[in-house]
């Protein structure tokens, strides 16, 4: 998708933008003792100072919701993820539902939360998300953490508190203490403060996954010879010269991974790939917040773990019965692919949008769509009922009207497939695809067709499918070329070739309602030219209710529900357009379309045309080009296509 060379204004924005950005997570850097952390810091946010890591991130995603509400964005518990992450809305709910109970104190908080799905579904984008979130968050004031000044775990100042005062502190601040000292700070208190904890330093930290402060992050390259010190640590032979004892704190090594998440949060990728050793010691950190090694007494931690695993890995585990309470005290939520078209292509151009083998690529207005439709018909699963295929079903699940099905419906039928985006195609064989048709492409211009045809060439070429399978999608790029591709091009050739098409067709939706309404109460109808009466014109309204397959029988049902919306938008002072019902204005446009097929058949298809039709076919290119999105080349084939669709009809 070609980008449009920035102006100054865009450039002054964004340096405007970058300075607002500065400001606002300009944060104030504090140390000092832990009495001055006392006196000049807990006595104003006690509540804040004693979150745990679950409170932590439910009150960032509540800050995300609220930065963008006042930005004038809607507001939702998932702000956060809303501008990455399309159409996995339901799952995104559970996760933010999932930190919301953990937050509360709730046994939620001592699960392992494992998000299940396929590849490149978004699992690893949503954590990324988190963690980015986390990282910004405690730049603010809102978000602000304190830790012991050379701490590897940057534990809280707090657990310094004996367990002696601690009822003490409570009535004094309201709030509980809850974990111990770690060894490495119990030993720094000793030896280098002789026991008085008063004058152990204390800092503010900033969450850094670059800086291992605040996030942790393991991935089992090998889960054969994997070390569990990855996770845990070992001794640091470097320093047991320093320290004269291998029992030393200080001469552990304090770099893994779980040391790394303390106060923040570990991300565990393909987790059920890893020892089941290692899968003890984190749902016992999960559930009693602490973990054993070698050497010391328990380790407190605080930290939230989420994990992510694929289909093929999570079935397998299943299979071993042992497993069974490792389950139990785990929280699954499906991350699966989107199951809308609409969704689904707004992932694609974010994803080209990136990459600079798009940067200078025009794709036509449906080139996007179409693909994303090819993708959910993929992931879809036949449905039970004898009036629902898998096209209505797709349009039901972008929010289309289907006949015969009402629209809240869709719930309950999605309800009933709960496999369905568990599996089929992925967005990263779509725009392997898209990137192989543009290497391909002697001009920097993709259209619809041309974007099926490089799909079609990558199921053709994959190894990995059976023929069944390969037939199947090929018969779905079929579906997707003519139950939408279709319509869609001759619709905007139509209104192209015909400038005055909008306004036509608010008159003939103006004349349907005016028809219908005096169907429906039994009266004639007044010419407003010669002043005659007259019936409802009924073979008119029959025509229009055709084109999208409203019965004789339902065409009662049909009209009333039109007539109600019109109501609804006269009593909010709105006019009823063909934005107002979106049957009735796919209704319409096939009408006019019917009405001036001929026409545009004898411009569209004319071989050697003469100049008056030759002006007419450019004058259709050229809006093509300026109103609906496409380019020169994208135009000429759009025309072309019609023109062969048309002498086929």
């Amino acid at each position: 998708m070609a980008s449009m060379p920035q102006d100054n204004d865009s450039r002054a924005h964004f340096v405007e933008s970058l300075t607002s950005f500065t400001q606002q997570h300009r944060a104030m850097r504090w140390e000092g003792t832990f009495r001055q952390f006392l006196n000049d810091v807990l006595a104003d946010q006690a509540e804040r100072v004693t979150r745990t890591s679950h409170e932590y991130v439910w009150d960032m995603l509540r800050w995300y919701a609220g930065r963008e509400e006042q930005e004038g964005e809607e507001a939702t518990p998932y702000a956060l993820f809303s501008r990455e992450l399309y159409g996995i809305d339901a799952a995104l709910e559970r996760v933010v539902e999932y930190f919301k109970s953990a937050s509360a104190g709730s046994e939620v908080g001592r699960r392992l939360l494992l998000l299940l799905g396929p590849p490149s579904g978004g699992k690893s984008s949503l954590v990324i998300l988190l963690k980015r979130g986390l990282e910004e968050y405690s730049h603010t004031d809102d978000g602000a953490l304190y830790g012991l000044q050379g701490s590897p775990i940057h534990e809280s100042p707090l657990l310094l508190v004996p367990h002696s005062l601690r009822p003490e502190f409570r009535e004094a601040y309201g709030v509980d203490i809850k974990g111990e000292l770690s060894p490495h700070s119990k030993a720094r208190l000793e030896q280098e403060f002789d026991g008085d904890f008063m004058k152990f330093p204390v800092e503010r930290i900033f969450i850094s996954e670059a800086d291992r402060m605040g996030v942790g992050t393991y991935a089992p390259h090998d889960p054969t010879t994997a070390d569990i010190a990855d996770l845990v640590g070992s001794v640091d032979l470097s320093k047991v010269a320093e320290y004269g004892d291998e029992g030393d704190p200080r001469a552990w090594s304090w770099s893994g991974a779980v040391y790394a998440a303390s106060r923040g949060m570990l991300e565990m990728i393909e987790i059920l790939k890893v020892k089941r050793e290692f899968l003890y010691l984190l749902l016992t950190l999960t559930q009693e917040k602490n973990v054993k090694v070698a050497r010391f007494p328990l380790i407190h931690l605080d930290e939230t773990i989420v994990a992510h695993t694929n289909l093929a890995e999570f079935r397998k585990f299943l299979q071993e019965k042992e497993n069974e309470a490792l389950l139990d005290r785990m929280v699954i939520i499906q991350v699966p692919y989107a199951l809308s078209y609409l969704e689904e292509a707004r992932i694609y151009h974010k994803l080209i949008s990136k990459a600079a083998a798009f940067r200078d690529v025009h794709l036509d207005p449906h080139a996007l769509r179409t693909a994303a439709v090819f993708a959910i018909l993929t992931r879809l699963q036949k449905p039970e009922r004898a009036d629902l295929d898998l096209t209505k079903k797709l349009r039901l699940y972008a929010g289309e009207d289907v006949e015969g099905v009402p629209g809240g419906e869709a719930d309950r039928i999605r309800a009933e497939s709960s496999e369905e985006g568990l599996t089929g195609v992925s967005p990263r064989f779509v725009l392997n695809a898209l990137s192989s048709a543009i290497t391909r492409s002697e001009v920097a211009s993709l259209t619809s067709m041309e974007v099926l045809l490089a799909i079609k060439a990558s199921i053709e070429s994959d190894a990995r499918m059976d023929p069944k399978q390969k037939s199947q999608w090929v018969d779905f790029l079929v579906t997707a070329r003519k139950d939408f591709y279709n319509r869609w091009v001759k619709e905007d050739v139509h209104k192209a070739l015909f400038a005055s098409f909008e306004s036509e067709a608010q008159e003939l939706l103006d004349k349907y309602l005016d028809e219908v309404e005096a169907a429906l109460d039994q009266r004639e109808v007044t010419d407003p030219i010669t002043g005659d009466t007259r019936p409802p014109d009924e073979r008119f309204l029959r025509s229009v209710e055709e084109k999208i397959r409203i019965s004789d029988s339902g065409k009662g049902s049909f009209r009333q529900e039109v007539v109600r919306k019109a109501m609804i938008a006269f009593k909010k002072g709105e006019k009823f357009t063909l934005d107002s019902h979106a049957r009735l204005h796919r209704a319409i446009e096939q009408y006019l379309f019917e009405e001036r097929r001929d026409v545009l058949r004898l411009v569209a298809s004319s071989a050697r045309p003469d100049d008056d039709t030759a002006h007419k076919i450019s004058v259709v290119q050229e809006r093509l080009v300026n109103e609906y999105g496409y380019d020169e080349h994208s135009a000429k084939e759009a025309l072309n296509y019609v023109t062969t669709l048309l002498s086929q009809e």
